[in-house]
């Protein structure tokens, strides 16, 4: 019965968020199971390019490590964030929301070409994270119970804390950047006096696409 609890949870969430977090969680039990092996999921140029692996661009996305604090540390926010987006800004606007994803996604596995970067999934959540925050300026998040902060810092504050615990902010500043591109490209540039809107997706008809309700959002750990 608990199970069933779960599940019909785990279907109110939802639809892209739904997808991604099962793919990486289901990835990630590959991987620990000896399905997969890391090897076969990583970003590489030369295999995708040569080799035609081209499953590459996608799996480098779904996979954060092995099991342990720095997996669940990175679903929590996927899960989190991620819903927080699609529930609010980008409610009934499913089509604009993949959309930033393959926007982010592109851009990122261009940019990480100059980094050498191997796995984009903590980009990608930093993009996230940082396209909430950009949006819901007057939230006052509740870092962890230690320290309570306006929403835009925090995901400088999810970098240092990646830092503590020794990992390299490189592809935490990629995904802040790739937030900020996007932020400026949709809300910010279009404001401006003969600004207009460059990010445009094709025309969909299987994609909700209405106007979200004014105000309309889902706050998860955060206090106004």
């Amino acid at each position: 019965m608990a199970w069933q609890g779960l599940a019909a949870e785990f279907l109110q969430v939802p639809a892209v968020t739904r997808a991604y977090t099962a793919a990486c969680v289901l990835t990630t039990a590959a991987v620990q199971l000896e399905l997969l092996s890391p090897f076969q999921l990583y970003f590489n140029p030369h295999l995708v390019f040569r080799k035609f692996q081209v499953w590459r661009l996608v799996t480098n996305f779904l996979f954060f490590g092995p099991l342990g604090f720095s997996f669940f540390f990175n679903m929590l926010f996927v899960f989190r964030y991620c819903r927080m987006l699609e529930e609010g800004s980008f409610r009934g606007r499913t089509a604009d929301f993949v959309f930033m994803f393959l926007f982010g996604g592109v851009l990122m596995t261009l940019l990480g070409l100059l980094g050498s970067l191997f796995f984009l999934g903590q980009a990608l959540v930093a993009m996230l994270v940082y396209v909430w925050s950009r949006r819901s300026p007057r939230v006052r998040v509740n870092f962890f119970g230690l320290v309570t902060f306006q929403a835009p810092f925090l995901p400088w504050a999810l970098m240092g804390f990646s830092l503590l615990l020794g990992n390299s902010i490189l592809v935490d500043l990629l995904g802040i950047a790739v937030g900020h591109i996007y932020y400026f490209l949709e809300d910010v540039f279009p404001n401006q006096p003969g600004g207009k809107r460059l990010l445009t997706r094709p025309s969909t008809g299987g994609l909700q696409n209405s106007k979200a309700p004014a105000g309309s959002s889902l706050i998860i750990w955060t206090q106004q």
